[in-house]
């Protein structure tokens, strides 16, 4: 007689029927469309923000030829073909302030990073490789045409489209811009995006703890990672295990929100009911993947806000919000470039991995004596220990077909860092 006990799908499961990460990706990015509406910004205003037009450049960057190095500006006509040869120092070019004399042949004007090139002048020599005596320098014949000089619109041409619609300005494409003398620029508006938690055992901050009650940290989590992705936030706060409650809050964010997120009540336990509720006012896509942590992720629709049910754990919350969420959400912002790269590392700890189910395990990159990067796990690997994230500095990411990894292995890590 089998006394086996009959078992139905689990978190635990290491392959089921969960769709595949690849496949859940696809079916958000099939699904999630940009948000319309866009409006001009003072250029400080658009920073994190997504363009929502291209910016064309309105002139050359540099504007004029300039020196690339502190030297001597000449014709390369007086460079010695062979040998050596003196010229005269007529005047000095500062960035800002040029010589005004006019540049015979035998002559030369002594000249600054960044000053703007004399007409007649077409190479500069650096001041380390000439002889100085009073007026007059001497240079020899190891010297280019047209070395060390920066041409008009090198960096930028005018008329160059500089940044397309759809890039995100960080502080870099914010300078350029400004080097442009830009100073408005026409942006997308920030998603709305609401957010709940679902629990009897959940209690905001502030308020006392009752027996079997925890803390709720996910909201605090949501919004930081929706902060950093600069949209707008809407936090319901937290929302009681009863479907008509859930269901209540549902439909009213998908009448304000570009986007719901909920975190709890979507496993498979008896007082879960977001899934039940979504079922009643929506569609749904999926609602496992075959992830670890974070496999009772659901994906759907209430009319036409896409919504995620994130799982309840603090590291599995955490974890689908940056592998799932987060370009759903640029998308949805009307961002072009949604990907987060990825390397590959030696791993110097022992992991533990069943094939048939990506896993994210959570790493600490560190250099060795030696100079190697290297990872290693940031401990205790539990969808509930919060604390792996905030030690770590990295997803250590072990696809489907991958077992066990042996110290020495190598393995494809994502630095937390490159998700901001």
């Amino acid at each position: 007689m089998n006394d086996r006990i009959k078992t139905t799908a689990s978190c635990q499961d290491s392959s089921d029927s969960s769709l595949t990460m690849s496949a859940a990706l696809t079916k958000i990015s099939e699904t999630v469309k940009p948000i319309s509406g866009n409006h001009c910004v003072a250029l400080r205003e658009g920073l994190r923000r997504v363009l929502a037009t291209p910016v064309i450049s309105p002139l050359n960057v540099p504007a004029h030829r300039n020196s690339a190095m502190d030297g001597y500006a000449l014709h390369s006509s007086d460079l010695p073909l062979t040998g050596r040869r003196e010229l005269q120092v007529i005047g000095t070019s500062f960035a800002g302030n040029p010589c005004q004399l006019p540049l015979q042949p035998g002559q030369c004007v002594r000249i600054m990073t960044g000053a703007k090139m004399p007409d007649a002048a077409d190479t500069v020599v650096i001041q380390e490789q000439v002889e100085c005596h009073g007026d007059h320098i001497t240079i020899d014949e190891h010297q280019r045409p047209g070395q060390n000089v920066r041409q008009a619109g090198e960096d930028v041409a005018a008329g160059a489209v500089v940044l397309r619609a759809g890039q995100r300005l960080n502080p870099a494409r914010l300078g350029l811009l400004a080097s442009l003398g830009i100073a408005e620029v026409r942006i997308r508006r920030r998603p709305r995006i609401a957010f709940f938690s679902s629990g009897d055992e959940i209690q905001s901050i502030g308020e006392p703890l009752r027996e079997g009650q925890i803390y709720d940290s996910n909201r605090y989590t949501l919004f930081g990672m929706l902060s950093d992705l600069a949209t707008e936030p809407v936090d319901m706060g937290v929302i009681p295990d009863r479907e008509e409650r859930i269901a209540a809050a549902l439909l009213e964010a998908s009448q304000q929100a570009d986007m719901i997120l909920t975190s709890g009540g979507v496993s498979v336990g008896e007082a879960d009911h977001v899934v039940a509720a979504l079922r009643r006012l929506g569609t749904i896509h999926f609602s496992k993947v075959a992830i670890k942590p974070g496999r009772p992720l659901t994906f759907g629709l209430i009319g036409e806000t896409p919504f995620f049910g994130l799982p309840g754990n603090p590291v599995a919350v955490m974890t689908t919000f940056l592998q799932f969420t987060r370009p759903a959400i640029l998308k949805l912002s009307g961002e072009e470039d949604v990907t987060v790269p990825q390397f590959r590392l030696r791993c110097l700890s022992s992991l533990k991995k069943s094939p048939g189910r990506t896993e994210f395990q959570r790493g600490t990159i560190e250099q060795t004596p030696e100079g190697e990067w290297t990872v290693h796990s940031s401990g205790r690997q539990g969808s509930g220990v919060l604390s792996s994230m905030s030690m770590g500095n990295c997803f250590i990411l072990l696809t489907e077909e991958q077992g066990n990894i042996a110290p020495g292995d190598s393995v494809w890590v994502q630095p937390f860092s490159l998700f901001n």
